[in-house]
């Protein structure tokens, strides 16, 4: 039987449903909360103490509200005494702790070697049943009981010190990488600006300029190839198969380049020997008006001739067009035909194939073909198209060793109008790198005259088209 002491009533104490006594986490036996006594059943002016007023109060004043007494408390139980339970129960664990040590290995000191394989290891005894039966409280723990030791923390990676805590990727540590790398390109962008627009070659064009066509959203520029050799060696000249001598300026290409806003941009390819009226000279073959008076002569008479504004201007020699070729790598052209001419120091097979500086040269030049300077225009767009997309290319963007001698060739070669600058440029070949149309100015016949052999526009088909980039 289990010795808990009862009460002789446990009207005092909560009980449990064996009817013992339920413990606090002291191990002392709750007590019951005593009823509030009820009010005097006749209300306030019921029993001697509610009708006698208080001293200091008039009569017919409401009195005030009073505490009832509480009852004297019962006797306790000796039994059921806190003191006298902790006592008892701490005196059962130290029995129970002593009974169990008795039967004990002693501890070994550390560093001795462990008993034979052979002996038997004595086991403690097992308590009897009485005693078994005696400790099943589940409030307390079994005689013996230890808890389990804690386990020995992680390790490091050489075993020395607790294992370092996994560190957390903060949810910005991949931006800022991206964010560096953002602003180098943005710094070697600027950087390329501003070596450029340093470096770049001006001449005044349209300074002088008057009676001018009026301005339009788009712009166009005015793209001269020119045949100057200024700045050649002799070796350079007859490598490139230039001929003649190294003193020399005349138009070997001229382009109108029309840039919208929105939209496409167009290519417009102006024969060189077309017949028209050049300011102050009269009738002559177009390029001429470069020999005779240079960029402004050259802006002048094109604007006249077709009623476009040109807004800025580009213009590039033998020389530099070489060097713009080889920095750049080469360039990928696709000749329908095989071509052979000497004066141009050119010799291709039909089909697509690598071109270099030279070779290049001598594809935009030669008229060696069935169509004449007509089949040349078509190539020289073809030329600045696929010059474009390597300019664009990954291989030079962003290839640093591509990239700054093609810069450098480009800043010396090309030369602008006075108010172009290098994003202008940029603003260009980023437009014509996205795809662009080609046209050539309609040609509608051709004739001898005492300047030499001239082709004569279609006056209809040519003023639609200038219409359409004006």
């Amino acid at each position: 039987m289990s010795d808990t002491p009862r009460p002789a009533d446990g009207g005092d104490y909560v009980l449990d449903a064996q009817g013992r006594p339920r413990l606090d986490r002291f191990g002392r036996p709750i007590r019951r909360r005593p009823a509030r006594p009820a009010p005097p059943a006749g209300g306030a002016g019921q029993g001697p103490q509610w009708e006698r007023p208080l001293r200091g109060e008039r009569p017919g004043t409401p009195e005030p509200r009073r505490r009832p007494e509480r009852p004297d408390p019962p006797e306790r139980d000796p039994r059921l005494d806190p003191d006298r339970i902790r006592r008892r129960a701490a005196a059962e664990r130290a029995a129970a702790d002593r009974a169990a040590g008795a039967h004990r290995l002693p501890r070994q000191p550390r560093g001795a070697r462990p008993a034979a394989a052979g002996r038997t290891r004595a086991m403690p005894a097992q308590p009897a049943p009485a005693a078994r039966a005696q400790h099943a409280d589940p409030r307390f723990p079994p005689p013996g009981y230890r808890p389990p030791a804690p386990p020995p923390p992680p390790r490091g990676r050489r075993g020395r010190g607790p294992a370092p805590k996994p560190r957390r990727r903060r949810p910005g540590c991949l931006r800022r990488p991206v964010r560096t790398l953002a602003l180098l390109l943005v710094l070697l962008v600027l950087a390329a600006f501003a070596v450029v627009e340093l470096r770049l070659q001006r001449t005044e064009v349209f300074a002088d300029l008057a009676d001018r066509p009026g301005r339009s959203a788009a712009s166009n520029w005015l793209l001269v190839g020119s045949d100057s050799r200024a700045g050649m060696s002799e070796e350079e000249n007859a490598a490139l198969a230039a001929g003649g001598g190294i003193e020399g300026q005349r138009t070997d290409a001229i382009l109108i380049a029309h840039i919208p806003l929105i939209g496409e941009p167009t290519l417009v390819s102006i024969p060189r020997d077309s017949y028209v009226e050049v300011p102050g000279y009269g009738m002559d073959k177009i390029n001429a008006a470069f020999a005779y008076g240079g960029a402004p002569l050259l802006v002048e008479t094109v604007e006249r001739a077709t009623g476009v504004r040109i807004d800025h201007y580009a213009e590039i020699g033998f020389g530099g067009f070489a060097r713009v070729v080889d920095a750049a790598g080469g360039i990928e052209l696709c000749p329908e035909e095989a071509i052979d001419d000497p004066l141009a120091g050119l010799d291709v097979p039909a089909g697509c194939g690598d071109y270099d500086g030279a070779a290049a040269l001598g594809y935009v030049r030669t008229r060696s073909t069935a169509g004449g300077d007509l089949d040349r225009v078509a190539r020289q767009r073809e030329f600045l198209a696929a010059l474009t997309t390597r300019l664009r290319s990954p291989g030079v963007l962003l290839n640093p060793l591509r990239l700054v001698p093609t810069l450098g060739a480009a800043t010396t070669a090309v030369t602008v109008g006075d108010g172009d600058h290098s994003w202008h440029l940029a603003w260009l070949l980023g437009r014509l790198a996205l795809g662009s149309a080609s046209e050539t100015v309609p040609v509608g016949g051709a004739m001898t005259v005492d300047v030499g052999d001239v082709l004569l526009w279609d006056e209809q088909a040519a003023a639609d088209l200038f219409r359409r980039i004006r």
